[in-house]
């Protein structure tokens, strides 16, 4: 035991939105929840999009107030840049190994005023907004992150020491190590999120050598009100495009990468994003290149007409390859499969990879917790009881267990906290119950008055009876 070591009910593995949705469930229930997080920020993924689909709410509006809730639940404990390493032990009585990462701050005298990032002159590019714009070696995640507290980058740090001297709650500490303890806790939910295919897994597409070739996630940043430069410009000169282009399943639905299925969510956000851009860049012409639209949601469908009547233009076609044409735009290479499959160039002044889903989290370390063929969290009951996992009292949630969107992974959330809270409460009455038949065995058989043994003897006279 260390002094960290600390009981909760339940531990949530992962502070997305499936996480914060199971968390907050739990909580109000009155268990005590922990939450570990192995970003500086909880929020996850969907803190980054400008909107959702297909309704177009701002995306921040429905995650943060989440974040705050959870943040400031009595029954909720938050670890933040803290990475699970392993469980061991039975239903009910798990102990999770977890490492909490150094941010070289003092959490708990950390104000979050930025001074120390004011003062750091060390500027590094942004990954919070895709590696637009630039942050400090000190630094706050990004604006609206929860915790609110800064962390040094150590790897871009020349430790000249400027943010200590500006730090008026003296929270900067250069000594700070890494930190092992143990959780222990009677149920588990795995909300472990997704990763993006590496946008260089497919190498024809360019996206290291033509400049302005983004991800989807990068555009969500442009797109952002609060983005990094508050409109949507190309990386490579800040001219605004007059020609943008989508190209599908750019690391889904490829065998050849180890990722045969489909990503679902890749279709409804290049239609949202060409939707949004239609409406920040009038006069643009916006392309999205796909081999199926795979509009499978409530609503979805209607979406996609709507992308089509707002003049969409979507081309049923295979990307072979993409090129850097004139003024570094690229040039995509396509199979025009609706007439006749005739290969045609079409240039673009920019281009974006939709790519897919692959699993955010392995589980090593993690006895009886197994993985399906595409490498998500496999569910024994996926129709049924589909936050189930092959581990007694250990539940998934989200993209752990495959690819989808915001709507079923705030459900799969709430339906892991309920599973876990009927566990829990099985526990409870199994407990309940074993101590009843200890206190009946007790009463029937220890007491003084003789009524006991009375009653004990009339069962064996009677049961004796040789006459009936």
């Amino acid at each position: 035991m260390t002094k960290s070591d600390f009981s909760v009910d339940v531990l949530v593995v992962g502070g997305g939105i499936s996480g914060l949705q199971a968390s907050l469930d739990l909580a109000d229930q009155g268990f005590q929840v922990a939450v570990v997080e192995k970003e500086p920020s909880i929020g996850g993924k969907m803190i980054a999009l400008s909107k959702v689909f297909p309704t177009l709410d701002c995306s921040s509006c429905i995650t943060t107030p989440k974040m705050a809730a959870s943040a400031h639940h009595e029954k909720i404990r938050i670890l933040t840049y803290t990475e699970l390493k392993g469980i061991e032990g039975a239903p009910g009585a798990f102990r999770a190994r977890v490492l909490k990462k150094p941010r070289y701050v003092n959490e708990d005298s950390c104000i979050g005023c930025r001074q120390c990032e004011y003062a750091c002159p060390v500027n590094v590019p942004h990954s919070f907004e895709g590696g637009f714009g630039a942050r400090r070696a000190a630094y706050v995640p990004f604006t609206n992150a929860i915790p609110q507290l800064a962390l040094l980058d150590m790897e871009n740090c020349v430790l000249c020491g400027k943010c200590e001297k500006v730090c008026p709650a003296g929270s900067i500490d250069f000594s700070q190590q890494s930190e092992e303890f143990i959780i222990s806790a009677k149920s588990v939910v795995m909300a472990t999120g997704f990763e993006l295919t590496p946008p260089t897994a497919k190498p024809q597409y360019g996206y290291d050598r033509v400049p302005n070739v983004v991800t989807g996630l990068q555009m969500e940043r442009l797109l952002a009100p609060h983005g990094p430069y508050g409109r949507v410009l190309r990386p490579s000169d800040g001219k605004m495009p007059e020609s943008i282009a989508y190209v599908q399943c750019a690391g889904s639905r490829d065998a050849s990468l180890g990722v045969p299925y489909c990503s679902r969510v890749c279709c409804m956000y290049a239609i949202k994003q060409a939707m949004l851009l239609s409406g920040a860049l009038p006069l643009a012409d916006i392309t999205i290149y796909y081999m199926d639209i795979r509009a499978f949601g409530k609503g979805y469908e209607q979406f996609y007409q709507n992308a089509q009547a707002m003049g969409v233009e979507f081309v049923k076609g295979k990307v072979a390859r993409i090129t850097e044409g004139e003024n570094q735009s690229p040039v995509v290479r396509v199979e025009m499969i609706e007439d006749g499959g005739v290969v045609r160039e079409r240039q673009h002044d920019l281009v974006v990879l939709s790519t897919g889903m692959l699993p955010g989290w392995q589980p090593d370390g993690v006895e009886g917790l197994t993985v399906a063929e595409d490498g998500f969290l496999s569910l024994p009951s996926a129709k049924l009881r589909p936050a189930l996992t092959s581990r007694e009292g250990m539940f998934v949630a989200g993209t752990a267990a495959g690819p989808k969107d915001i709507v079923d992974s705030i459900v799969e959330g709430g339906a892991a906290a309920m599973e876990a809270s009927n566990f829990l409460r099985s526990l409870d009455s199994a407990a309940e119950a074993g101590i009843a038949t200890v206190h009946e065995g007790v009463a029937v058989g220890g007491r003084s008055d003789g009524a006991g043994g009375a009653a004990v003897r009339e069962t064996v006279v009677a049961g004796g009876r040789s006459n009936g």
